[in-house]
C-alpha cells in the first residue's frame, strides 16, 4: 500500500464504519477504564478510602484471605486457616511456590510485616484493627507469632473478633518486607499484573502480566488502565475501540447501557450484584420517628415499577441489607407495593401532613429521577415529602450530624458480611456516640442490640444465622432503614472479549481471567 494514501483510507474508515472496525487492534493490550479517579496506587498507608484505587489494588496484590460466592471467608494467599480451641488464636498456612514480582518467594516475615506497616502507617484501614475505649485505641491484635516461613499465628483480644479479624484482611495486600515506601510509586505485590508505569496527570496506569503467577499467568500480556469520568467520553471510548472494557461504569444510565447494547461491536454483560440501594431514616427526628409513617412509605414504594421502567431490569429487589446469596440473609418483613395498606396504616399512625424531608446527593441523574418518582408515590398516599439535592460531601456531614429525616444512598461491599447489621443498627454505633460510627438512623432497641452482639461473639455458626435472622426480622419492622434494590454488575466490553465473569461483589479480579479474541 502507498503510504501517502493511509491518511484517506482512515477519513473514509471512519465515515463508513465509525473507527472501531478499522482500528489496528493488538491482541496482546487490553484497555480497562476507571470511571472514577484515584489518588494513589498504595492501598496500605492511604488516609481516606478510595474504591477506584482498591479495584486496581486486586490486579496487581493477593490478600490472606478472601470471599467466596456465599461472601463467606476462605484463603487466598493462605492456602489454610484454622482457628484455634481458644478461640483466639487463628493461623494462616501459605500457599507454597508465591513469589512477588521482584521474584522474592513469599514468607510469614512478609504477613507480619505488612500489617506492622499498616499500624504504622496510619492509614485509614488500620483503624479496623482497632477499638476506642474511653477515647483510647485498643488493638484487636494482640500477637503475631510466625512458627516457621510458612506460617502465621495472629492472636486477638476476645473471640469476637475472629471474624472481623478475617473480614478486615480482605483489603490487606501483602508486600515483601522492606517496601511500604516504595508502593506509592512502584507497587510490589503477587498479583496476575506487575506494575510498569502510572501517569498521575492522567490518572492512568500500566501493567504487564505476571508470567509467574501462582494460580497462573493471566491470557492477557498487558493492562492499560485509563480514567474516563466523563459518561459521553466513555461512550465515545467504547464506541471507537479506545476502551475494551468498562467494569461498572459508575456514570452510565440504565439508558446508556440499553444504547451500548445495540451497538454490533460491543456486549453488555449483566449479573447480579451484592451492593445495595436504600432509603435511610432518622428515628429520632419528627415525625419519622413514628415507625407506622415509616412502615407506610415502604408499602407506597413500587420498587419493582422502578427497576423496570427507570432502571431497565437493571436491579433486583431487595429486602435485606445483605445479599440473597450471603450465607446469613433473611428477608424478614416484606414490603410490597400495596396503596391501600400505606393509607390505612398512614391512618393509624396519626400523621398530619407534616414535610418529610428527603436528602439526595447532587450529580447522579439516576438517582435524582428515583427520588422524583419515590417523592411523587409518597404523595399519592398522601405523605408530603420534599426532595433537598446536596453536594456528597455536605450531605455525608448532615448524616452523621443527624440532620436529616430521609435520605437515600448506596452500600458497597461491607453489607455482604452480617457484622454490619450490627454497625448500622446497634445503639452505640450511632455517629453521636462513637466516632465514625455509622447508625445513622440513630436507631436504638435494647432487644435487637443484645441479639446482633450474641450473633457477632457466638462461634457457632449455626447458632449465629439463627441469632442475625431474628435481628433482619427487628430491623425490618422498625424499618430505621429501607432496602431498595441491588444494582445489577454491569460490564461494558468489545466483543474481541471473552470470559467476563465478574462476581457478585463487583471486584476487577475477573480482569486476570479475560480472553481477546484472535483478528479474523
Amino acid at each position: 500500500m502507498n503510504l501517502r494514501f493511509i491518511p484517506g483510507y482512515f477519513i473514509i474508515c471512519t465515515l463508513l464504519f465509525g473507527g472501531l472496525a478499522c482500528r489496528t487492534q493488538d491482541n496482546n493490550i487490553v484497555t480497562i477504564a476507571n470511571s472514577d479517579k484515584f489518588s494513589s496506587l498504595d492501598t496500605i498507608s492511604t488516609t481516606s478510602p478510595d474504591s477506584a484505587a482498591d479495584r486496581v489494588r486486586v490486579l496487581m496484590y493477593n490478600s490472606l484471605v478472601k470471599k467466596n460466592e456465599n461472601f463467606e471467608y476462605v484463603g487466598d494467599l493462605a492456602k489454610d486457616i484454622k482457628t484455634g480451641e481458644d478461640n483466639l488464636t487463628v493461623t494462616f498456612v501459605l500457599n507454597d511456590n508465591v513469589k512477588f514480582h521482584n521474584g522474592k518467594v513469599l514468607t510469614s516475615a512478609d504477613v507480619k510485616y505488612t500489617l506492622d506497616a499498616l499500624f504504622q502507617s496510619g492509614g485509614y484501614k488500620g483503624a479496623s484493627f482497632y477499638d476506642t475505649v474511653n477515647n483510647q485505641k485498643q488493638p484487636h491484635i494482640t500477637s503475631i507469632d510466625l512458627p516457621d516461613d510458612r506460617t502465621a499465628v495472629i492472636k486477638v483480644a476476645r473471640p469476637a473478633l475472629v471474624n472481623q479479624l478475617l473480614s478486615n484482611l480482605v483489603t490487606i495486600p501483602i508486600i515483601p518486607e522492606g517496601t511500604i515506601e516504595q508502593q506509592k510509586t512502584a507497587p510490589l505485590g503477587t498479583g496476575p499484573f506487575k506494575f510498569t508505569k502510572f501517569d498521575q496527570v492522567n490518572n492512568s496506569v500500566e501493567l504487564d502480566a505476571n508470567p509467574d503467577y501462582w494460580e497462573g499467568a493471566p491470557k492477557i500480556q498487558k493492562l492499560n488502565i485509563k480514567t474516563v469520568t466523563d459518561a459521553n467520553s466513555l461512550q465515545a471510548e467504547l464506541q471507537t475501540g479506545r476502551v475494551d472494557v468498562a467494569p461498572n461504569p459508575t456514570n452510565f444510565s440504565a439508558d446508556t447501557f440499553q444504547s451500548l447494547e445495540q451497538n454490533s461491536n460491543l456486549q453488555v454483560v449483566q449479573t447480579d450484584g451484592s451492593n445495595v440501594r436504600y432509603i435511610g431514616f432518622n428515628v429520632s427526628s419528627k415525625p419519622i420517628d413514628n415507625i407506622k409513617l415509616r412502615q407506610a412509605i415502604a408499602f407506597a414504594i413500587n420498587r419493582e415499577k422502578i427497576i423496570s421502567d427507570l432502571l431497565a431490569g437493571q436491579a433486583k429487589v431487595a429486602h435485606s441489607i445483605l445479599p440473597e446469596s450471603a450465607w446469613a440473609f433473611s428477608p424478614g418483613i416484606k414490603y410490597t407495593f400495596d396503596q391501600t395498606r400505606a393509607r390505612q396504616i398512614l391512618q393509624e399512625s396519626g400523621y398530619k401532613g407534616e414535610p418529610v424531608r428527603f436528602k439526595v446527593a447532587a450529580g447522579n441523574n439516576a438517582v435524582s429521577f428515583y427520588a422524583q418518582i419515590i417523592q411523587n408515590s409518597l404523595k399519592e398516599v398522601g405523605i408530603n415529602a420534599e426532595i433537598e439535592t446536596l453536594e456528597n460531601n455536605t450531605l455525608l456531614d448532615q448524616l452523621k450530624l443527624g440532620q436529616f429525616q430521609m435520605n437515600t444512598s448506596i452500600w458497597i461491599g461491607g453489607n455482604q458480611d452480617p457484622i454490619f447489621l450490627r454497625d448500622l443498627f446497634a445503639s452505640n454505633e450511632s455517629p453521636d456516640k462513637k466516632p465514625g460510627g455509622r447508625n445513622r438512623s440513630r436507631y436504638s432497641n435494647p432487644e435487637f442490640d443484645k441479639i446482633v452482639q450474641e450473633a457477632v461473639d457466638s462461634t457457632d455458626k449455626a447458632k449465629s444465622r439463627e441469632l442475625y435472622v431474628k435481628a433482619q426480622e427487628i430491623v425490618s419492622r422498625d424499618l430505621p432503614l429501607l432496602p431498595l434494590w441491588y444494582p445489577s454488575n454491569m460490564v461494558v466490553a468489545s466483543k474481541r472479549i471473552g470470559n467476563i465473569k465478574i462476581n457478585p461483589s463487583g471486584d476487577w479480579s475477573f480482569i486476570k481471567d479475560l480472553t481477546v479474541e484472535a483478528p479474523k
